[in-house]
C-alpha cells in the first residue's frame, strides 16, 4: 500500500517528503515541475504502543511499521488535458492507493504561487476537478472496447461497462467517485481500472511557523471545505519539519519542545495516513524484536499471518493473541497464560488493531 504526495507546485510538496522520509536530497528550486520522476521513499509510523510493549518485552530491535510515499510532480490547472506534462504526473496517481494533498497556506513572497495568489480552497478545487476530468478522459477511452464486448457473452465486460456509465454519471455533476455510493464488486471494478477521484484523499495544510496549530483563517477554510468531503486535515509545517528531521535525537527534542510541540507533526501526518489507507496494525514481540505488521482492516488471521510469509497463510493452525492492556496487567506473557488470558482464535478471526500474536503452522 502506498501513498502519493500531491498539490500544485511550490507548495512544499518535495520539503514535506524530504523530511517524511529523512531525505538529505537537496531542497527543490522554486520553480514549476521540477520534480519529473516521481521521488519514493520509506516512512516509519510512530506507535508508542511499541515502547509500552518493549517496556515488559525488553528486545533486540524494534521495528514500526512503515509506508511507502510517493513524491508526484506538481499538478497544474489544465493538467488533465496535458498542461505542465499533466498526463504524466496523473498517470503517477493511477498507480498510488491513497492520495495526501499538501495545500499551501502561508503568504511568502519569495515562493511564487502559479495563481498568483494564496487561496487553499481553490487549489483544493483545481486538483479534484484534474482528478474528475482525468477520469472521465479515462472512461471515454475504455468504454468503447467494454460497450463491444459486452454485446458478446462477456459478462465481466458488461459489468464493467455498468459501473463506468454509473461512475461518468457522477462525474457529469461535478463530483468525485469516492462520494459514490458502490457495492463491493463495483467498488472492485473501480479500483481495477484505476480511476483517480476514487481514491481516499488527505489534505495536508502547510502552515508557517507562527500557525502550527492551524487555527489560522487559511486553515479553517481547509478545514471547512475537506468537512464537505468528509476528509481529515493535518496542519504540518514542511519548512520546520524538514529542519527537525535533520537534527539528531536530543536537539530534535530541544526544538520539538521551543516550537511547543509534543512530536513532531510528521509523526501526526503518518498515522493519518495510515487510516487514510485503511490500514492497522498487529504486533509480535519476544526476545530477538518486537515488530508492529500492517495489515488491511477487516484482514483474517491467516492473511496477517501471511505478512510475516506466505507460508504461515498456507500452513495456518490456529493464532495465540492477547492485548497491550493485558499484557501491562500481567507483566509478562507467562502470567497471561497462566491467567487464561491468551485468546485461542481460528482461520475465520478478524484481527483487531493492537492484537499481539504468535502463529501456528504447518511446515
Amino acid at each position: 500500500m502506498e501513498a502519493g504526495i500531491v498539490g500544485l507546485p511550490n507548495v512544499g510538496k518535495s520539503t514535506l517528503f524530504n523530511a517524511l522520509t529523512m531525505s538529505k536530497a537537496a531542497q527543490s528550486a522554486n520553480y514549476p515541475f521540477c520534480t519529473i520522476e516521481p521521488n519514493e521513499g520509506m516512512v516509519s509510523v510512530p506507535d508508542e504502543r511499541l515502547q509500552r510493549i518493549t517496556k515488559l518485552i525488553p528486545p533486540q530491535k524494534v521495528i514500526p511499521a512503515a509506508l511507502k510515499l510517493v513524491d508526484i510532480a506538481g499538478i497544474v490547472k489544465g493538467a488533465s488535458e496535458g498542461q505542465g506534462l499533466g498526463n504524466k504526473f496523473l498517470s503517477h496517481i493511477r498507480e498510488v492507493d491513497a492520495v495526501l494533498q499538501v495545500v499551501r497556506c502561508f503568504e511568502d513572497p519569495d515562493v511564487i504561487h502559479v495563481a498568483g495568489k494564496v487561496d487553499p480552497v481553490a487549489d483544493m478545487e483545481t486538483i479534484e476537478l484534474e482528478l474528475m476530468l482525468a477520469d472521465i478522459q479515462h472512461i471515454d477511452t475504455m468504454l468503447p472496447r467494454l460497450e463491444r464486448s459486452a454485446k458478446g457473452a462477456d459478462k465481466e465486460a458488461k459489468q464493467k461497462v455498468d459501473v463506468l456509465r454509473k461512475c461518468l454519471a457522477h462525474l457529469g455533476e461535478q463530483k468525485p467517485i469516492r462520494t459514490l455510493t458502490l457495492t463491493p464488486d463495483e467498488a472492485a471494478v473501480v479500483r481495477e481500472v484505476g480511476m483517480l477521484s476514487a481514491k481516499p484523499i488527505l489534505y495536508v495544510a502547510n502552515v508557517d511557523e507562527n500557525d502550527l496549530a492551524g487555527s489560522g483563517a487559511l486553515v479553517q477554510q481547509v478545514r471547512g471545505a475537506a468537512a464537505q468531503a468528509g476528509a481529515e486535515v493535518v496542519p504540518v509545517c514542511a519548512k520546520l519539519e524538514a529542519e527537525i528531521a535533520e537534527l539528531d535525537e536530543a536537539d530534535r527534542a530541544e526544538m520539538l519542545a521551543s516550537s511547543g510541540l509534543s512530536e513532531p507533526a510528521l509523526a501526526v501526518l503518518a498515522r493519518a495516513a495510515y487510516r487514510v489507507l485503511g490500514l492497522q496494525s498487529y504486533f509480535t514481540a519476544g526476545e530477538k524484536e518486537v515488530r508492529a505488521w500492517t495489515v488491511p482492516v477487516g484482514a483474517t488471521a491467516p492473511q496477517a499471518a501471511g505478512v510475516i510469509h506466505t507460508d504461515f497463510e498456507k500452513g495456518f493452525i490456529r493464532a495465540e493473541i492477547y492485548s497491550l492492556p493485558d499484557l501491562e496487567s500481567y507483566k509478562s506473557e507467562k502470567e497471561i497464560r497462566g491467567a487464561g488470558k491468551l485468546r485461542i482464535e481460528g482461520k475465520e478471526y478478524v484481527m483487531q488493531d493492537g492484537d499481539i500474536c504468535h502463529f501456528l503452522f504447518n511446515r
